[in-house]
């Protein structure tokens, strides 16, 4: 079956997109992601903090495995023999971010706690591309990108204030 044009296509294991989509892909999963501390904070009123964290973490093994089965390269699993222990940590920020977030919600809100999180997201990711660390390609800190990271921060401050 063809694929529309723009739509990821697989390249090894790796999906490649134009970026105009990387851009609405990314803008739509920040909707999701913005709804994910209070629907999370809401479970938790019923099966408490933790349980709640593990059934977000068993809904997104699920929902990745299937399309791994479908749409990606189970044979690539084999690559896991090059498991090094730094890359866990994708999967220990996974778990962070629901076990905070579903405890922060409360007091902060969902604006607060997304401003919260974008803005140490922000900092974290201007120092790793800088050092191009986890093979990333290096990017100079330049003005414009200290002067967004100011206006981040700014409306950190903003939102976090009420």
């Amino acid at each position: 079956m063809p694929r529309p044009a723009g739509f990821p296509a697989a390249v090894g294991n790796r999906v490649r997109m134009s970026r105009t989509l990387a851009v609405i892909c990314t803008l739509l999963a920040g909707g999701v992601v913005a709804l994910q501390p209070p629907a999370n904070a809401a479970l938790a009123n019923h099966v408490g903090d933790l349980t709640a964290a593990l059934l977000s973490a068993a809904i997104t093994v699920t929902i990745v495995g299937l399309l791994l089965l479908v749409l990606g390269h189970p044979g690539r699993l084999s690559g896991l023999r090059s498991f090094k222990p730094l890359y866990a940590l994708g999967g220990i920020g996974g778990a962070t971010i629901v076990i905070v977030a579903l405890v922060t919600v409360r007091p902060l809100g969902a604006g607060g706690v997304t401003a919260l999180l974008v803005t140490a997201q922000l900092v974290v990711s201007l120092v790793a591309d800088r050092f191009g660390w986890l093979g990333l390609h290096q990017v100079a800190i330049g003005p414009a990108r200290v002067l967004g990271l100011a206006l981040v921060i700014g409306g950190t401050v903003l939102i976090t204030r009420t």
